[in-house]
């Protein structure tokens, strides 16, 4: 099992059982001072049954359960803000054996102290058995809103992946004037697997091919990849792009995770904004986000973009929205050109949990020699020049270490990529 801000996840009926998941629902319950608590979950075949075990934590401590159904997480997050707290059913992008729990307090995710409070077992107070209701959601007409009427129908494919933006990001795309086409609608007929980042997308980079950009999705909906010309481009654009639309939208400061690219940093220097870096992990986002009164987050290993003031986590549907506004706009492409001059390399590398601190412990001491200063905010970060960076650190979501490089030169990027893995390798020797 992993847990984190980002989430409880594990393989279902191995490492999450539905024991684990009452628990943590009756724990989570002493956090929701509105006793209101909205649930949703993604299209896993687990999820029916996760879900029934949450609801009857929430109801027997005294919550009342708002339920949508299959809904993404961006949707239960925009609900949450006005019940008070919600749980979503995912565990995004993980392979689909998996399962797990995303919570949720007035429309953020939970923080350290709060997930201190739902991992320690609790004794909620005992009440009245709580009530249960169906419920739908504005979101696509609110969304709307933010987005505005597109004027030049721009020709946009969608990569559902199965997951639960089925019902949602086709119908907010036309709603604000694209020509929609979608595919990987259901579940069982996906051509691909849940994480858009790492997946080829075939099916959407042959549709996309005539058309002006494709978007996919994870399972949730939080996690937003781009297609354009045939060709799927890094995670790191879906926020660069929404960086785009953001500045047109008149906002200044922004947040950006430790492992983004620091070409969008330098696209946002250059039109006059503010940039604040983070922790990794849309809470860790969100934090700085309101810590520093940011507008606008971005987290580049996930596709990830927040906006805060319409939703208070990564966004993939909004997102999608706002980025086709903008596709035959020029700053679109200028922006698209200028992040495309760097190169990037995510990795991980599989070493028992056990090993993971003492890994990094011996690993600081060969990075300060290899690179100088190593920053030390969120696993290890070492500034290699002003155009290349390299960082390690212990993985939010999986039982892995991942290891992640930027350069405006390929050849460079791959060679601090790998010094940086042989450096890990010896770490591990030492320890042994």
């Amino acid at each position: 099992m992993k847990i984190s801000v980002s989430g409880i996840r594990g393989i279902f009926g191995k490492d999450l059982t539905l024991r684990d998941v009452l628990k943590f629902s009756k724990n989570f319950s002493v956090l929701i001072n509105s006793k209101k608590c909205v649930i949703a979950r993604d299209t896993r075949p687990s999820g029916h049954m996760i879900t029934e075990t949450v609801k009857a934590g929430l109801m027997q401590s005294g919550i009342d359960v708002y339920d949508l159904g299959i809904a993404p997480t961006p949707v239960a997050f925009r609900e949450s803000r006005k019940y008070g707290a919600g749980i979503i059913i995912t565990s995004s992008h993980n392979p689909i054996e998996w399962n797990g729990l995303k919570m949720v307090i007035n429309g953020k995710g939970v923080n350290e102290k709060q997930l201190d409070t739902i991992i320690n077992e609790q004794n909620p107070s005992k009440s009245k058995i709580g009530a249960e209701y169906k419920i739908e959601s504005d979101y696509i007409d609110d969304a709307a809103k933010i987005i505005g009427r597109i004027s030049d129908i721009p020709k946009v494919s969608v990569d559902i992946g199965g997951g639960a933006a089925k019902e949602f990001s086709s119908q907010l795309l036309e709603k604000v004037g694209c020509d929609v086409i979608t595919i990987n609608s259901d579940f069982e007929k996906s051509s691909r697997g849940p994480d858009p980042t790492t997946d080829p997308l075939q099916e959407l980079v042959v549709n996309t091919k005539n058309r002006d950009i494709g978007f996919a999705f994870d399972l949730d909906g939080d996690r937003l990849v781009i297609v354009i010309n045939g060709e799927k481009k890094n995670p790191d654009v879906t926020p660069g792009i929404g960086v785009v639309k953001a500045l047109e939208l008149g906002y200044k400061n922004f947040v950006l995770s430790q492992d983004t690219s620091i070409s969008i940093e330098k696209y946002i220097k250059q039109k006059g904004g503010t940039v604040f870096r983070s922790k990794v992990g849309e809470a860790n986002v969100a934090e700085k986000m309101i810590e520093t009164k940011s507008q606008v987050g971005g987290e580049g290993s996930s596709g990830g973009f927040i906006l805060s003031d319409f939703n208070y986590c990564r966004d993939g549907i909004l997102t999608s929205g706002l980025i086709a506004s903008i596709i035959k706009k020029d700053e679109f492409a200028d922006a698209l050109n200028f992040m495309e001059k760097y190169h990037i390399i995510r990795d991980k590398v599989e070493y028992d949990s056990e090993h993971h601190d003492g890994i990094l412990k011996v690993l600081h001491g060969k990075m300060k020699e290899k690179f100088g200063a190593v920053e030390t905010l969120d696993g290890l970060k070492a500034i290699v020049d002003e155009d290349s960076w390299a960082l390690v650190r212990k993985s939010n979501t999986e039982n892995v270490i991942r290891v992640s490089a930027e350069s405006n030169s390929l050849e460079k990027v791959r060679n601090i990529h790998q010094e940086i893995k042989d450096l890990i390798k010896e770490s591990y020797e030492q320890i042994k």
